[in-house]
């Protein structure tokens, strides 16, 4: 009898951990298993992965399987498995050649039963989708509902599988930040077998505005001021994301000066604070009353803004 390398049939090394094994298997029975595929030996592809992952895929079984490679005779030797591998694939106690045989032909029925759309010995979850959702900041504060559309694969009556539009009625509530995941569950790929559907997660996106920047929690807001309500200090009307508050610009300021409104920021378990970076913006000179004005500043105040420099 031909000895099969399960090893090579699952494309894993002979070292490979089992999560790795694991996870070659479920990738090989989605590209191969025939309620999906349309390869032309999909069936017998199932069966073979099956047949490799039923012994691999079990700690004793594994065992007992590399043991004969470290031989490296797969004939004649009489062979002795594990605890309660025999009750499982009627093994008589003959040699190896025996014992593959009897193998294969327990796990070739087990693998044509569960292979069909109608078979009930194989199920697999299906995959979760992963998606981004854009949404504006203020929706963060206040929550919001949007409406997602995907292309899914889903069976239709006969048992193909077809690319269908599914839309989604997503409920995003306040709080949330970038980055962070919604899950909808069941809402992911169709299972495989009758198997459950995976999830979707989609991901929170905020639409960019230059006048705004997020972190965690934490918003940072521009907030332009006139030179003089920058100098003589003012009281300024702010739009925010969560409506207009009014602040105070303390006399002196600066460009880059940072007011802090504390608990402003996203309403998350514990809100983030809103900071207020001011940017003094200069009146354009582009009328003559204007350089006017600017030439008697010049002249009166005498200022040198690169005096700390030395210049």
């Amino acid at each position: 009898m031909e000895y099969k390398d399960y090893y090579k049939i699952l494309g894993v090394e002979k070292n490979a951990s089992a999560e790795d094994i694991k996870k070659a298997y479920r990738k090989l029975v989605r590209k191969y298993h025939p309620d999906v595929s349309k390869h032309k030996d999909a069936d017998e592809k199932t069966k073979e992965i099956n047949e490799a992952y039923g012994v691999l895929g079990d700690v004793e079984k594994r065992a007992a399987y590399d043991e004969l490679g470290r031989r490296g005779q797969y004939t004649g030797e009489g062979f002795r498995p594990p605890p309660d591998w025999g009750a499982q694939y009627d093994y008589s106690g003959a040699g190896a050649d025996d014992f593959f045989a009897d193998l294969f032909a327990q796990m070739g029925r087990r693998g044509r039963a569960g292979a069909g759309p109608g078979g009930a010995g194989f199920q697999m979850r299906g995959e979760d989708i992963h998606a981004a959702i854009t949404i504006e900041l203020r929706d963060a504060y206040t929550g919001t509902t949007r409406m997602v559309s995907l292309r899914v694969p889903a069976h239709d009556q006969q048992g193909r599988v077809t690319m269908q539009e599914k839309t989604l009625s997503v409920n995003i509530p306040k709080g949330v930040t970038p980055g962070q995941q919604l899950r909808l569950a069941g809402q992911g790929q169709p299972g495989i077998g009758g198997g459950p559907q995976g999830d979707l997660y989609l991901e929170i996106q905020f639409k960019e505005d230059p006048r705004y920047r997020v972190e965690g929690t934490d918003v940072y807001e521009t907030v332009p001021v006139a030179p003089w309500e920058a100098a003589l200090g003012a009281r300024i009307s702010v739009p925010t994301p969560s409506g207009t508050v009014e602040v105070s610009v303390p006399s002196g300021s600066q460009s880059g000066r940072k007011l802090r409104l504390k608990g402003r920021g996203i309403p998350a378990v514990q809100a983030g604070d809103l900071y207020l970076m001011l940017e003094v913006v200069l009146p354009p000179a582009d009328t003559p009353r204007a350089k006017e004005l600017y030439e008697q500043l010049a002249r009166e105040l005498n200022f040198n803004p690169r005096e700390r420099m030395g210049a």
